[in-house]
């Protein structure tokens, strides 16, 4: 289903506590006053571009068609880094050409690439530091006013690669995969996902064993330990009515495991 009032998101690393967020929506609005903007997230580990990566891979697909997705977690803000414009799914995005839009389209590419060059829809001055308000806010609300991808400037065929962490097998019955996100509940997010055919027997972490899958969160006692297939398919570890993270001293990157029946199953 398409949209008839065009919508765009935002997903930042910029926090509520600065103006940053609101400064950005202020200079859409102005260029384009009946559009809707939804805020993913401003909450963005800052400078996490795997982070921003999984959060845009498992938020765009529940918006209609035509929606612009506008990921700005941007470490090389100021640099001849590039800034992409990129069709995918009868969705648009935009993005700092630093791996995060490839890690959200996964295994298939994108349908169309431009570099960001358009200097005339750009603010003037342009900051070496806030992008976000100068190039990204004008170049979405130029896109959500009905222009072609085109218009931002030439299309491209080679940006900077970028995926989410695989599992691997570790030996037969066990896959080896780790943290790759934590949420506000410190729940942790594993790159481990499981079929039904295949249910895992033991998943360890940091030297500790949870056994099988929970059915929700209370199926363990207040404070206990379990792991669970969450809304995103993936596995993660959390804690009822506490943190995983903390209990855990768990981050990005930490290892885990999962052990199948009889070590001869296969995820």
């Amino acid at each position: 289903m398409s949209i008839r009032r065009p919508l765009i998101t935002l997903l930042t690393d910029f926090g509520t506590a600065d103006p940053y967020a609101a400064i950005v929506k202020g200079v859409i609005l102005g260029r384009c006053p009946w559009v809707q903007i939804v805020d993913i997230s401003h909450e963005v580990p800052p400078q996490n571009v795997r982070a921003a990566g999984h959060i845009l891979s498992t938020s765009y697909a529940y918006f209609p068609r035509g929606s612009v997705h506008v990921a700005v977690v941007d470490p090389g803000v100021g640099s001849k880094r590039r800034i992409l414009a990129a069709s995918f799914r009868k969705q648009l995005f935009l993005a700092p050409d630093n791996g995060l839009l490839p890690m959200a389209f996964g295994p298939d590419g994108p349908d169309q690439v431009v570099s960001v060059e358009n200097r005339r829809i750009f603010l003037q001055p342009v900051s070496r530091t806030f992008h976000g308000r100068d190039i990204f806010a004008p170049a979405a609300a130029h896109l959500a006013r009905g222009r072609p991808l085109g218009s931002l400037g030439p299309v491209i065929t080679h940006w900077t690669p970028g995926s989410l962490p695989e599992p691997c097998r570790k030996e037969p019955g066990v896959l080896v995969g780790e943290v790759i996100t934590t949420d506000q509940f410190g729940n942790l997010v594993t790159n481990l996902s499981v079929s039904e055919r295949a249910t895992p027997v033991v998943l360890r972490i940091r030297g500790r064993s949870i056994r099988g899958l929970a059915e929700s969160y209370a199926s363990v006692r207040r404070g206990g330990l379990l792991a669970i297939l969450g809304s995103t398919g993936r596995v993660e570890i959390a804690i009822n009515q506490g943190s995983a993270k903390k209990v855990l001293g768990a981050r990005e990157g930490t290892r885990v495991e999962l052990v199948f029946r009889g070590r001869r199953g296969s995820p």
